[in-house]
């Protein structure tokens, strides 16, 4: 593997240490409590984690991969502004984090031949396995938006039942596309997530039936 190689996937398994980091901690204290909680550590691994997945996205010209880390970004922001911590983060930070996504946008759009010739003309990435891809991570990253309106809807930052369902869906086409794009950064990140998204199903349900 080539030293540039050796950095990209460096970025993408570190972010999806970060991602599996928060599923598991979630996974931790939902066990504990005997009920699906949104600790606030999981927003803050979220952020981390979406941070340098977005970077690997460009450094390995996969429009998927960058597609999903847009819609679920400043989800993850509204969620530690919910839970108390956003006001604790110093400004040249917040500032950092509100404007890198829009940055990095304007400069990727800058020049629209050079854009779709890097991400749809892509000759490693055919166009029928970038749907697959973009698929896929829109319908994980959607989890989020469901979980937005869940959220808003009830004043709180919550993980309801629907979030693993789309989660486990979302993650069954990313890893479909991570076997035909060969990808281990997506392949050992998703895999890892089918466990915990199964066992916060199982433990919503029992919460739920012992309510009733």
């Amino acid at each position: 593997m080539q030293l540039s190689h050796f950095w990209i996937y460096l970025i993408g398994f570190t972010a999806q240490l970060f991602f599996s980091a928060r599923l598991l901690y979630q996974w931790i204290v939902t066990e504990k409590a005997k009920k699906v909680l949104s600790p606030p550590i999981f927003w803050i691994l979220s952020i981390l984690g979406s941070y340098l997945l977005f970077i690997y996205g460009l450094l390995r010209d996969d429009f998927a991969i960058i597609l999903g880390q847009y819609i679920g970004y400043y989800i993850y922001l509204w969620n530690l502004n919910m839970q108390g911590v956003w006001k604790k983060v110093f400004p040249i930070f917040k500032v950092l984090l509100l404007i890198t996504p829009i940055v990095v946008t304007v400069i990727i759009l800058r020049d629209l031949s050079v854009f779709h010739a890097v991400f749809f003309q892509n000759k490693e990435i055919p166009l029928w396995l970038l749907i697959l891809g973009s698929s896929g991570q829109v319908i994980f990253s959607l989890r989020f938006l469901y979980q937005f309106i869940y959220s808003v809807s009830r004043h709180e930052s919550s993980l309801p039942t629907g979030f693993w369902v789309i989660s486990l869906i979302g993650s069954s086409t990313i890893i479909a596309y991570a076997v035909f794009r060969l990808d281990p950064v997506l392949l050992l990140g998703q895999s890892f997530g089918f466990i915990v998204y199964i066992r916060n199903l199982i433990i919503g349900n029992r919460e739920k039936n012992s309510t009733k």
